[in-house]
Formats: structure tokens, sequence, C-alpha cells
């Protein structure tokens, strides 16, 4: 995994959308820099609202009432061979999975936490085989967890929703995981109930959903009660 970390998306996020003046710029055209990087972590700043500010995402925006002021968005990406009778190394960065650090699962205990990938033309991206499945969520347990959660729909009661946040039935492609103990994907800082990450991967299998990494604009993150 390279150190994407110094990428010009990294940064913190706090509950004012869009982040510090001086990255607003560049979240428009900073993901096209994994092309040239095997494997990447990139991290979300000026796309990312967490907290009792407003929450922007496809061609509105409502309020969100948040149980966290601050947190950090990761990326996660690797290459997805898409090869062609020109090209035999035709592909692309697919979007593995997207992690929420420094979540303070203290707070959010029982809240629902969602994420949406927005693209350059203010549409949410599917997440799942179901066009509609544009929201991907869990419900964070209460009381907290002493120790790892994994789970592909059961603890954490992972699902799919619409934009209109209906539940999508069929067959579920993610998975996802909390982590409480061991080290931040962020930043490598010591994980505690107060300080978790909770990871949402899209199709480990890579078989259905494969996201260009190029083609995402914006990451919102939602929390309801």
């Amino acid at each position: 995994m390279a150190g994407g970390l110094d990428s010009p998306l990294s940064g913190r996020v706090t509950s004012d959308f869009g982040g510090a003046g001086r990255f607003k710029s560049k979240i428009i055209f900073g993901v096209a820099l994994v092309a040239v990087i095997p494997f990447m972590l990139t991290t979300f700043a000026a796309s990312v609202t967490v907290g009792n500010g407003n929450l922007v995402f496809g061609q509105g925006s409502q309020q969100a009432v948040a149980c966290d002021q601050q947190v950090f968005v990761a990326m996660g990406e690797e290459w997805h061979a898409a090869p062609t009778a020109q090209d035999s190394s035709a592909g692309f960065f697919r979007v593995r999975a997207i992690t929420i650090s420094n979540l303070d699962l203290q707070a959010c205990a029982g809240d629902k936490l969602r994420i949406r990938l927005i693209n350059g033309t203010s549409a949410e991206l599917p997440l799942g085989a179901d066009p509609s499945s544009t929201v991907l969520q869990v419900v964070l347990p209460n009381p907290v967890p002493q120790g790892n959660l994994a789970s592909d729909g059961g603890a954490l009661a992972l699902t799919y929703l619409n934009g209109t946040g209906q539940p999508i039935s069929g067959t579920l492609l993610a998975q996802a995981t909390l982590n409480v103990s061991g080290t931040s994907v962020y930043d490598g800082s010591t994980l505690s109930p107060n300080s978790g990450d909770v990871t949402f991967y899209l199709d480990p299998s890579a078989a259905t959903v494969n996201i260009d990494s190029q083609n995402v604009r914006r990451t919102t993150v939602e929390t309801v009660q």
C-alpha cells in the first residue's frame, strides 16, 4: 500500500462543508492521481461533512445531526484489469473500500452510519448490483463491542438503501468491519471505543461492483438516529 496520506486530498474533516478553502479546488481533480500508483489509500477532506453542518449530496442538501463533529475518510483502491482487443493491459483503479476513521463509537452507539459516492455530474453512484443501491448503511452497536467486528450483514446490520433511505432487497455484495483495537487506517493511531474505524468494502470479489475511482468526486457520510 502506497503512502496515499500525503495526497492533496488529505486533511481534516469538520462540520463545515467543503473543508479548508485551499483543498476545495483540488478535490475535483485529485482522484486522477491514482492512475500512476499501483495501490493507493486516498483521504478525502473537502468532500465530507459530518456534524451539525450542511450535508451536501446529489442536487440538494439536508441538515445532518451527527454524533461526532470530526471524522476522517479514507478510500482504498486497487487495480481492476479490463483488457480489450486493442490493449491487453487496459483497466482502472476500482474503489475497494471506504473507511470512516476517528469515529466516537461511544457517542454514536445505536446510530445508523451511511456512505454515498457522488460523481462529477452530482449523481449518486450505485454501490450494489441494483442501480438504485446508492447508499451503504451499518448500525453501530450499542453497547460498543470490546473487540473488532466483521460482518456481511449480521452483527452490523449492513444493508443497501436507495437515495431516499429505503432498504434495497437482494444479494448483499458488500462487507463491513468495525475496529476498536489495533491501528487506524487513516494515520496509524491507536484505535479505541472513542476513536474507531468503520470500513465498507464494495464487492470484495470485484465480480459485479467496480467503480472507477476517477469518477468519484464527493463522498458523503451521515449518521441517523
